[in-house]
C-alpha cells in the first residue's frame, strides 16, 4: 500500500531479501519527507526489522540513511554478477544487453537513462513481452510509461511500486540509489526466468528426441538399418554431448542461485510444476534407457536382417529347384493314355507310375524344407513375407494337387483289370536306383560347387577334412552306378536274347543310362575343381600366416625395445653421477640410436600394409598392433626431444645461474627422493615434503605462493626444472665477486685486464663510463697502454671499498 494510505501491511515479496529495509524507509519519510530522494516512494514489505530501523531513525538520520543503503547494497546488489563485473556494474551491464534491441531506448547510468520510463517497459517486455506492447509506447510520454511499468511490475511481477512517476519526470537527475534499488528487484525477478527459459528447451530437446529413440519401426533393407545406426552414432558423437554440458550448466547454475538465495536469506528459487531439476533428472534417466534400447533394437534388427537375406536367398534357391522338378508333372499326372493303351502298355504305365512315387518321395524333405524356411521368414518378420508366402502357398498347394493326382492316377491304373507282362521288372529297378543316385549325384555337386569363405588355416583344414571324406564314398557310389548301369546292360541282353523290341526310353524314369553317365563325369571333374580350390585357399592361408608370423616376430621385439629405450631414458633423466654434458652426450646417443631405429619401425609399417592388402584381421602370435607401436614410437621420440630439451635449460640455468654441478646433484637427488611415482614430476604432497626436508618453515599462505611459481598453469605437478628455477632463486640471491670476475675476463677475451674500448663496445654507456671512472691502470708485466684492473674493481665491488 502506499505511504498516504495509513498504517502499511506486510506481504511477503520473493524477489529481494533487503526489501525488509523500505518499510524502514517508507515511515521515516513521512516523519522526514527530505530523508529519502524526492523520487522515492516504498511500499511495505518484510516487517520484521522496521522496530529497530525506527529506533535508529530517531537516533540519528544520516546514520540511518546510511544504513539502509547499506543493507541494500549487500542484500539486493553488491551479489550481482554479470560477466565478472558485479554489484552496480554488474546490474548495468545486465540492463544494458537487455535493453540494446529496443528503439529509443540508451541506458548508461541509473538516473537519467530512466526518465521517459521505455527502459523499465522495455526490461519487461524482454522477459514478459504479453504484459507490455512495446510498439504502443511513446517517448514524448515518459509519466504514462513509467506508470505503466510501475502497475505492470506490482501486479504481475510482485514488484512493489517503489517509486514516483511525477518526481523521476520533474527532478533534473533522479536519485541513482533509488533507482538501482527498484531497478536490482526486476534483475531478482527475472533471474531464474532465464534458467528456466534453458531448462525448458533442454526438457523440449528430451521430448522431442525421445520418440525418435522410441521408434521401433524396422527398415526393410540393411542400407536403411546400417544408415539408421549411423544416425544414431551422430546422435552420441554430435547432438548429445553439447547437452550434456548443458544440463550440467543448468545444475550448476541452479544450485549457484540457491546458495545465493540462501546466504541472502531469500526464499529458495522454486521452479514451475513439470520445469524442476528433478525433472530435467528424471527426463534425462528416461532418455539414457530409452537410448540403451534403442542401440540394443538397432544391432538385433541388423543381425535379423543378415539372417533374413540368407534364409531368403536359400529359399529362393530351394523353390527353383522344385519348381523345376515340378515343371509338367500336373500335366503327365493328368493324363489319361491309359484308356487306350494295350495291356502290356498299362503295365508299363504302372511301373512307370510307381516309379514317379519313389520321385515324389524323394522330394517331400526338399518340400519341408521351403516351408520351414517360410515359416523363419515370417517368424523373423521379412519385409517382403507377402511374395515368400505366396510362393510358397503356391508350392506346398501344388505338391497337394501332385499327392492328389498320383493317388488318382495310381487308383485309375488299379482298376485295370488285367496287368499284362511285357515291361521287365528291370526298367523299375533301373528307375528305382537311378532316382536317388541321382538325387544323390544332384547333392553332390551342389556341395561341390558350394562357395566357401575362411580365415585360418584351421578352417580350411576342417574344409579339407570334410571333403577327403566325401572323396573316400565315392568308390561305393562308383559301385552303385555300375550296379544301376548293369541293369541297363541285363535289359539290352534279355531283349536281344529273346527278340524283344525297346522302343523309346524307360517308362518308368526320365533318366537314361546316358544322363546318368554324363552326371557322374561331371560329379568327377568337379572333385579335383574342388580340391585345387582348397588347395589355393590352403597356399593362400599360409600366405597369411606367414604375414602373421612376420608381422608378430618383429612387432614382439620391437615393442619391448621402445618400452626398454623408454625406460633406458628415464634412468639417464633422473641419474646424479656425471655432469650435466655427458649427460646430454648419452641422450644424444639415445636419439641417433632411435634414429637409426626407424628403418625397423618402416619395416614394419610394410609388413602390415601387406596384412592389410590380405585381410588379414587377427594375429593370435602378438599382443602387439601396429597402433600400439605407432603410438609407443611417438611417444619415444617425444620422450627423449623432451628429455634432451630439459637437460639443455638445465646446463642453461646452470650456467646463468653459476650453480655448480655438485649443487645441481644435490638437487636432483632431492627431487628423485621425493618424486614417488618416478615420472618426473612430485605432487604438491611431495613438493612441500622436499621443501620441509631442506629447512623450509612452511605455512599454507608461504606453500601457495611458492605453488604459484613453481606451477603457474596449476597443472597439479611440479617438474624437476621448475624444482631447479625456483631453488636457484632461493639460493643464488646476488651475482658473487668471482661471478663478476667472470663476466668481465669474458668479455675482456681471457686477459687479466680490459680496456676502455672493450667497455664501451660490451657495456650500455652508463655503465661503461661508471667503470670507466672507478676501474685502477692495470700493473702486470701484460699491461697494455690503457689497461685497466677488473680483478681489484670486482673485490672492491664486494668488499667495504667506497665504491
Amino acid at each position: 500500500m502506499s505511504l498516504s494510505s495509513g498504517t502499511p501491511t506486510c506481504p511477503v515479496v520473493h524477489h529481494s531479501s533487503s526489501s525488509f529495509i523500505l518499510y524502514s524507509a517508507a515511515q521515516h519519510k513521512q516523519t522526514h519527507p527530505a530523508a529519502l530522494p524526492r523520487n522515492t516512494h516504498i511500499n511495505g514489505t518484510h516487517c520484521f526489522l522496521a522496530s529497530h530501523t525506527l529506533e535508529i531513525v530517531d537516533g540519528n538520520l544520516k546514520m540511518t540513511l546510511g544504513m539502509i543503503w547499506t543493507i541494500i547494497l549487500r542484500f539486493a546488489i553488491q551479489d550481482i554478477s554479470v560477466e565478472e563485473t558485479s554489484a552496480k556494474e554488474g546490474l548495468l551491464l545486465w540492463c544494458q544487453r537487455k535493453t540494446a534491441p529496443y528503439r529509443n531506448v540508451n541506458v548508461q547510468n541509473f538516473h537519467i537513462s530512466w526518465k521517459d520510463g521505455l527502459a523499465l517497459c522495455a526490461l519487461i517486455h524482454r522477459h514478459r513481452p504479453d504484459l507490455i506492447d512495446y510498439s504502443k509506447l511513446r517517448k514524448d510520454d515518459p509519466i504514462g510509461n513509467l506508470n505503466t511499468a510501475f502497475e505492470v511490475a506490482e501486479k504481475y511481477l510482485d514488484i512493489p511500486k517503489m517509486l514516483d512517476a511525477e518526481d523521476i519526470v520533474n527532478t533534473p537527475k533522479p536519485d541513482e540509489k533509488a533507482i538501482m534499488t527498484y531497478v536490482s528487484c526486476f534483475y531478482h525477478a527475472f533471474a531464474g526466468a532465464e534458467q528456466m527459459c534453458k531448462l525448458g528447451s533442454l526438457l523440449e530437446w528430451i521430448r522431442r528426441t525421445i520418440p525418435w529413440l522410441e521408434n521401433r519401426v524396422a527398415e526393410q533393407t540393411m542400407r536403411a538399418m546400417q544408415q539408421k545406426l549411423e544416425d544414431f552414432r551422430d546422435y552420441r558423437r554430435i547432438h548429445k554431448p553439447p547437452r550434456v554440458q548443458e544440463k550440467c550448466q543448468l545444475e550448476i547454475n541452479f544450485n549457484t542461485l540457491q546458495t545465493k538465495l540462501r546466504l541472502s536469506n531469500r526464499p529458495a528459487f522454486m521452479p514451475s510444476e513439470g520445469k524442476m531439476v528433478s525433472d530435467i533428472a528424471n527426463a534425462w534417466k528416461g532418455l539414457e534407457q530409452v537410448e540403451k534400447g534403442y542401440e540394443e533394437w538397432l544391432l538385433t534388427e541388423i543381425r535379423r536382417l543378415e539372417r533374413l537375406d540368407h534364409l531368403a536367398e536359400k529359399f529362393k534357391q530351394k523353390c527353383s529347384l522344385h519348381e523345376s522338378w515340378t515343371t509338367g508333372k500336373e500335366h503327365l499326372l493328368s493324363q489319361k493314355d491309359y484308356e487306350t493303351a494295350s495291356l502290356m502298355e498299362i503295365r508299363a504305365l504302372m511301373r512307370k507310375h510307381e516309379a514317379f512315387e519313389s520321385d515324389l518321395a524323394a522330394h517331400q524333405d526338399r518340400v519341408e524344407q521351403i516351408a520351414a524356411i517360410a515359416q523363419e521368414l515370417n517368424e523373423l518378420d521379412y519385409h517382403d513375407a507377402a511374395s515368400v508366402n505366396t510362393r510358397c502357398q503356391g508350392i506346398c498347394d501344388q505338391w497337394d494337387n501332385l499327392g492328389t493326382l498320383t493317388q488318382k492316377r495310381r487308383d485309375a491304373l488299379e482298376r485295370v483289370e488285367k496287368l499284362w507282362e511285357t515291361i521287365d521288372q528291370l526298367y523299375l529297378e533301373f528307375a528305382k536306383r537311378a532316382a536317388p543316385f541321382n538325387n544323390w549325384m544332384d547333392g553332390a555337386m551342389e556341395d561341390l560347387q558350394d562357395m566357401f569363405i575362411v580365415h585360418s588355416i584351421e578352417e580350411i583344414q576342417s574344409l579339407i577334412t570334410a571333403h577327403d571324406q566325401y572323396k573316400a564314398t565315392l568308390p561305393e557310389a562308383d559301385k552303385e552306378r555300375i550296379a544301376i548301369m548293369g541293369i541297363q546292360n541285363e535289359i539290352t541282353k534279355i531283349a536281344q536274347t529273346y527278340g524283344i523290341k525297346l522302343v523309346g526310353v524307360n517308362p518308368y524314369t526320365v533318366l537314361s543310362p546316358q544322363d546318368i553317365t554324363n552326371k557322374w563325369e561331371a560329379v568327377k571333374q568337379l572333385v579335383p575343381h574342388r580340391d585345387q580350390m582348397l588347395q589355393e585357399e590352403v597356399a593362400r592361408q599360409q600366405a597369411n600366416e606367414r604375414l602373421r608370423r612376420s608381422f608378430a616376430a618383429q612387432a614382439n621385439i620391437i615393442g619391448p625395445w621402445i618400452q626398454t629405450k623408454m625406460e633406458e631414458i628415464g634412468h639417464v633423466s633422473v641419474d646424479i653421477t656425471g655432469s650435466l654434458e655427458e649427460q646430454m652426450n648419452n641422450l644424444k646417443q639415445y636419439e641417433q640410436n632411435i634414429i637409426n631405429y626407424k628403418s625397423n619401425i618402416d619395416k614394419l609399417e610394410g609388413d602390415h600394409q601387406l596384412i592389410q592388402e590380405a585381410l588379414v584381421f587377427d594375429n593370435k602370435h602378438t599382443n602387439y598392433t601396429m597402433e600400439h607401436v605407432r603410438v609407443g614410437w611417438e611417444q619415444l621420440l617425444t620422450t627423449i626431444a623432451r628429455t634432451i630439451n630439459e637437460v639443455e635449460n638445465q646446463i642453461l640455468t646452470r650456467d646463468a645461474k653459476g650453480i655448480s654441478q655438485e649443487q645441481l646433484n644435490e638437487f636432483r637427488a632431492s627431487f628423485n627422493h621425493f618424486d614417488r611415482k618416478r615420472n618426473g614430476m612430485m605432487d604438491p604432497d611431495d613438493f612441500r615434503a622436499c621443501l620441509i626436508s631442506m629447512g623450509y618453515d612452511l605455512g599454507e599462505v608461504e606453500f601457495a605462493r611458492i605453488m604459484t611459481l613453481v606451477d603457474p598453469n596449476n597443472t597439479g605437478v611440479v617438474t624437476f626444472q621448475a624444482f631447479i628455477d625456483f631453488m636457484t632463486r632461493e639460493t643464488a640471491e646476488t651475482d658473487t665477486a668471482e661471478q663478476v670476475m667472470a663476466s668481465f675476463k669474458i668479455l675482456a677475451s681471457d686477459k687479466s685486464y680490459i680496456t676502455v674500448e672493450e667497455l664501451r663496445r660490451e657495456l650500455p654507456p652508463e655503465q661503461a663510463e661508471y667503470c670507466i671512472c672507478r676501474m685502477t691502470k692495470y700493473a702486470g708485466p701484460d699491461a697494455s697502454p690503457g689497461a685497466l684492473d677488473y680483478i681489484s674493481f670486482s673485490s672492491a665491488l664486494y668488499g667495504e671499498s667506497d665504491l
